[in-house]
C-alpha cells in the first residue's frame, strides 16, 4: 500500500467525482463526515441495484434467462472484486452479509483445527490480536480460548500505530495466526501488512487482515501484502451493504465449515452460507467499475490500462488526494485551542494515516459536540467506535469515547474549512 511521498498525482477531479454521487447534491448543505460508518454510492451503483431488482430478482440455479443472468452477475462480481484486491483467482472471493460474519466464520473454522482428533490441544494454539482493531477482529478470536487457544496482545505504541517489529517478541512456533487491521477505524493509522506477513510466515503462522476501514482509501494487493485472509465491507467502498472474504484457495479449501450436503467442500461455495443479497453484489460489481473508470481518468494511459492497472491508478490517486485532505484537517485541528487529537498528529506523517480523525474538544462531552455540529449540517460520530480496548488505551470512558470525523475522496477542502469554522466556535 502506498504511504507517500504524495507528489506524483495530477490535479484530482473532485468536481467530476462529486457529480457521480447524487446523495451529495440531494443533501444540500449537509456534509458527509461519517464515511467510516458507511460511504455514499455513485450513480452507477444505484443503477445496477435497481436494474437487478427490476430485471432479475430471482433465485440462482434455474434454467430460465433471469436466473442464468443472476449466475452471470455473481460470477462477474467475483472477477471484479478479485481484480480489486489482486486475488490469485476469482474463486478466492466469497460473498456474504458483512465482514464481521466472515471473521466469525473463519475463527470458528480455525478453532476446530486447534484440537487434534484425540482431543489434545494442537502445538500451534497462540493467536495474536491487537488493541488498535475493531472489536469484531478481536472478540471473535478471543472466543477461541474455549477451544484451547492462547491469546497474545500486540499493542500499539504511543504514536497510535502498530509497529511490525514489535511482533518479534510475540511470534513463536506456537503462533497459529496474527489478526490485525489494515487501518484503524478509529484513529486512521495504517498498518504495514507486508511487514506483518513476513514476520508471521517466518515462524509458520498465518495472517488475517481486517481491511474494512482501509478499503476506500488505498490500493489493496493481497499478493504483495502476503496475507492469508482478508475481509472487507462493500458499503465502505461505495457499494450497498454486503461483505466479502478473500483467502488463499488452498487454505479456504482446507478449513472445516458448516455447509449443506449438496454444497461442495471448496471455496467459495462452502463459505457462502444461505442466499446472500444478489442485488447488493451487483452493486459491488458496479462500485469496482466506478473505481476503474476513475483510474482511467487519472492516468495518461487511460483506456489502454488493464483493469487491475486502472484500479491501482484509482486507489493510488485517492490515497494521494486524501493526503491533501488529511494535511488540511490536521492543520485546522492544530489551530483550534483545546482540541486533543489521538493517533498520528504530524503533517509529515500523513502517509501513515487515512483521513479519519478521532479527537475531543476542551473537555466537552463528545456526544454534545457531535449533536451540536449535526445541527449545523455535519454528519460526524461520537462514542467508542466499536474499539473499546483502544479507548481504554487512550484512557477514555467507554460511555463517552471521542468524536470522529471520517472523510473519503468525494469530500473537499472547502468542506473541511467550513467544519473548522464550526468547530472553533465550540472551543
Amino acid at each position: 500500500m502506498p504511504v507517500g511521498p504524495f507528489n506524483k498525482m495530477p490535479k484530482f477531479p473532485i468536481d467530476v467525482v462529486r457529480k457521480a454521487f447524487p446523495a451529495l447534491k440531494r443533501a444540500g448543505d449537509f456534509i458527509f463526515f461519517d464515511n467510516a460508518a458507511g460511504a455514499q454510492a455513485p450513480n452507477i451503483v444505484l443503477d445496477a441495484v435497481t436494474e437487478h431488482l427490476l430485471l432479475r430478482n430471482v433465485q440462482r440455479g434455474g434454467p430460465y434467462r433471469q436466473s442464468l443472468e443472476v449466475d452471470a452477475v455473481v460470477a462477474r462480481a467475483r472477477e471484479s472484486v478479485a481484480a480489486l484486491v489482486n486475488a490469485h483467482q476469482p474463486e478466492e472471493i466469497c460473498f456474504g452479509m458483512n465482514a464481521t460474519s466472515f471473521i466469525w466464520q473463519i475463527s470458528l473454522a480455525i478453532g476446530q483445527t486447534l484440537r487434534k482428533k484425540s482431543g489434545t490441544v494442537a502445538q500451534r494454539r497462540e493467536v495474536i490480536v491487537t488493541d488498535l482493531d475493531h472489536e469484531a477482529n478481536i472478540a471473535t478470536w478471543m472466543a477461541l480460548k474455549r477451544e484451547g487457544a492462547e491469546i497474545v496482545v500486540w499493542k500499539m505504541r504511543r504514536d497510535g500505530r502498530l509497529h511490525p517489529e514489535d511482533l518479534d517478541a510475540r511470534l513463536s512456533r506456537k503462533t497459529r495466526l496474527v489478526a490485525c487491521p489494515m487501518a484503524s477505524n478509529a484513529l486512521g493509522s495504517v498498518v504495514d501488512i507486508a511487514g506483518v506477513a513476513q514476520r508471521a510466515h517466518a515462524v509458520g503462522a498465518e495472517v488475517f487482515v481486517d481491511a474494512v476501514h482501509y478499503g476506500p482509501h488505498g490500493t489493496i494487493d493481497v499478493q504483495k501484502a502476503g496475507c492469508d485472509y482478508l475481509v472487507c465491507s462493500g458499503y465502505k467502498i461505495f457499494a450497498p451493504h454486503m461483505g466479502f472474504l478473500w483467502g488463499r484457495k488452498e487454505l479456504l479449501d482446507a478449513l472445516p465449515t458448516f455447509r449443506e450436503d449438496f454444497i461442495p467442500d471448496v471455496a467459495p461455495g462452502k463459505f457462502e452460507i444461505g442466499t446472500f443479497i444478489y442485488e447488493n453484489v451487483a452493486g459491488m460489481d458496479a462500485a469496482v467499475s466506478y473505481l476503474e473508470d476513475l483510474g482511467r481518468k487519472l492516468s495518461p494511459q487511460g483506456k489502454s490500462l488493464t483493469r487491475r492497472a486502472a484500479l491501482v491508478s484509482a486507489m493510488d490517486g485517492i490515497r494521494e488526494y486524501e493526503a491533501i485532505l488529511s494535511a488540511e484537517f490536521l492543520k485546522l485541528l492544530a489551530a483550534i485551542k483545546g482540541v486533543v487529537l489521538y493517533g498520528v498528529t504530524s503533517d509529515a506523517m500523513v502517509g501513515q494515516r487515512t483521513p479519519t480523525f478521532c479527537f475531543n474538544v476542551n473537555g466537552r462531552a463528545p456526544k454534545l459536540v457531535a449533536e451540536t455540529l449535526a445541527r449545523q449540517g455535519f454528519g460526524i460520530r461520537s462514542g467508542h467506535m466499536y474499539a473499546p480496548r483502544l479507548m481504554r488505551r487512550l484512557r477514555l470512558s467507554l460511555d463517552t469515547g471521542a468524536v470522529r470525523a471520517s472523510l473519503v475522496h468525494y469530500n473537499a477542502v472547502e468542506e473541511i474549512q467550513r467544519f473548522g469554522s464550526a468547530l472553533s466556535q465550540l472551543s
